[in-house]
């Protein structure tokens, strides 16, 4: 009995997936460059969408977010203390010239901030961050501030507000503002799943 010729197995083709390139809008690659400089890791947190941030001579921030249909915001300013802190070694002992510690920056920051979102020091109510959360973000000094804001066009008329500075010795600081019209779990709820998209590097 004649055997049938056996047919050649056909090979299979590798599939290769391409990733398609991910968008990197003008806005966030401006301040991917400024967390670089800072020492400070940025990662988009889920559920949220780029806004533009407000840059004028009252509010200057360098990147807004916001989560879609729920009344919830967030503003980021982001700043390299390297070269002041460098400046501010070389002036040490000399009175004349002598500049303030850039590592104490981030209380005059955040209380500036806090007071141009409200009316009067009664309108908000500021903490010290403890230092089991400033681990989570290798920070070494923070503090927040929870304000009761003017209603402003620029804040979209947002009743509440968080105000966050961290500060990283020698190195930089982070100020975030999130925004909601209630202050209620939800709001709460709603920092938390932003609460791990910055901080410095170890």
């Amino acid at each position: 009995m004649a055997q049938g010729k056996k047919h050649p197995v056909a090979k299979k083709t590798p599939v290769i997936s391409v990733k398609k390139p991910v968008y990197v809008s003008p806005q966030l690659r401006a301040f991917m460059d400024i967390t670089a400089r800072a020492n400070v890791i940025f990662k988009f947190p889920k559920g949220f969408k780029e806004i533009p941030a407000p840059d004028n001579e009252d509010f200057s921030f360098d990147y807004a977010m916001q989560l879609p249909g729920k009344d919830f915001e967030i503003w980021f300013q982001v700043k390299s203390q390297k070269e002041n802190y460098a400046a501010y070694q070389r002036t040490l002992g000399n009175k004349e010239t002598m500049q303030a510690n850039p590592d104490s920056l981030y209380i005059g920051l955040g209380t500036a901030h806090a007071q141009a979102f409200t009316d009067d020091n009664s309108s908000y109510f500021t903490r010290i961050i403890p230092p089991k959360y400033l681990e989570r973000y290798n920070a070494d000094a923070g503090r927040s501030y929870l304000l009761n804001l003017l209603d402003l066009p620029i804040t979209r008329h947002y009743k509440y507000g968080l105000l966050i500075t961290l500060q990283k010795d020698h190195t930089g600081t982070i100020l975030a503002v999130c925004f909601a019209n209630e202050k209620g779990p939800e709001f709460f709820k709603n920092i938390d799943k932003a609460s791990n998209c910055l901080k410095f590097k170890p």
